[in-house]
Order: structure tokens, then sequence, then C-alpha cells
């Protein structure tokens, strides 16, 4: 049912939100030159596969966990787009091909070995990874990767219809949350 539900909704999404993401495309190519970030992740069952969003930070910027990244690597745009959430866009094809849902824990990158070991002990991999969940509300990032996969393990627990609803409305009202990027010292 919930993958029938990501597939009508991003579809949807796309569809109406494709006038605005169109504007981002553009605007994202006069602020740096290249609009769309694409990285590899690990996806459900650890099988790999390209995050899309729109790019947020310029391009020379190293392929490390957001939380180990400057403030100085965001572009101006990409402050704002980071504040928005309008840089999770691109996202929306994510989960109409099948590489992500609406709900899951958030796809990591192949090189955060803790946070794969602490996600590996508890079957977190064994769904799709997602745009929002438990841990985006409750403002768990992945500098925490033992309290990220426990909380991402409670998620999938008790994931229904129902909460998958609830983590989507939300993070629609602002309650989700992404990973924080460090100051610059």
């Amino acid at each position: 049912m919930i993958r029938i539900f990501d597939i009508v909704f991003s579809l949807l999404g796309l569809i109406i939100l494709s006038p605005i993401i169109f504007l981002l495309f553009i605007t994202g190519y006069f602020d740096t030159g290249s609009p769309l970030f694409r990285q590899e992740r690990v996806g459900v069952n650890k099988r790999p596969f390209y995050l899309l969003k729109f790019r947020s930070m310029h391009g020379n910027t190293q392929a490390v966990a957001t939380h180990l990244v400057q403030v100085s690597a965001i572009t101006k745009w990409g402050s704002f787009l980071r504040k928005s959430k309008l840089d999770e866009l691109p996202q929306l094809f994510n989960v109409l091909v099948g590489d992500m849902s609406f709900v899951g824990p958030r796809p990591n990158l192949f090189n955060q070995i803790e946070l794969i070991e602490e996600r590996s002990k508890r079957g977190v991999y064994s769904i799709r990874p997602g745009i929002t969940g438990l841990a985006q509300i409750k403002k768990i990032d992945m500098s925490t990767p033992q309290l990220l996969a426990e909380t991402d393990a409670k998620m999938i627990k008790n994931l229904s219809v129902i909460n998958y609803c609830f983590y989507i409305f939300k993070t629609v009202l602002g309650k989700g949350f992404g990973d924080r990027v460090r100051k610059s010292k």
C-alpha cells in the first residue's frame, strides 16, 4: 500500500511542481553552473543508488556526510534551498522509480562505516530509504550513528499507513530536519 502511495504522490508532485522545479533548475544553473547534485547512496538491502537533489554547495565540496561539511561550502542560493527544503524536490524522481520512499531512513553514504554497522545490526536496510521519517521529526541526524540507527529501527517496527502520513504531515509543517552543517572556524 505504501509503494502505491509513493508512486501516486511522487507522480502528482512532479506534475504539479514541474514549473517550480524548472525555475529552481534554471536559478541553480546560474548559481553553480550545475543545478543537480547526484550522489551514490546506500539503498534497500545495501544496494547502491543515486540520490538526486538540487545543488546547495559549491561543486568542489568534498563528498562526506553533511555534518562534516563547513558552512562556507553552501552557496547563498543553496542556503535558501536547504532552509525551504526545496533542495529535496528532485528526490521525487527517486521515489517514483523505487529507489526511495517518502518515509524511511535517510540514505547514507558508503563511507559512513559506523552508521552502516549500526543500521545493519538493526535491520534498517530492509526497507527503502526515505525523504523523511521519525529521526528527522525528532531532529536526529547522522552525527549520532547509534541513536539514528535505533530511531530508524523503531520507525520501521511501527511503520503503518497512519505513521507514514503522520511523518509526511509533520515534515510539510516544518518539523522535518536535515543534517546540520558545522560552523566555519
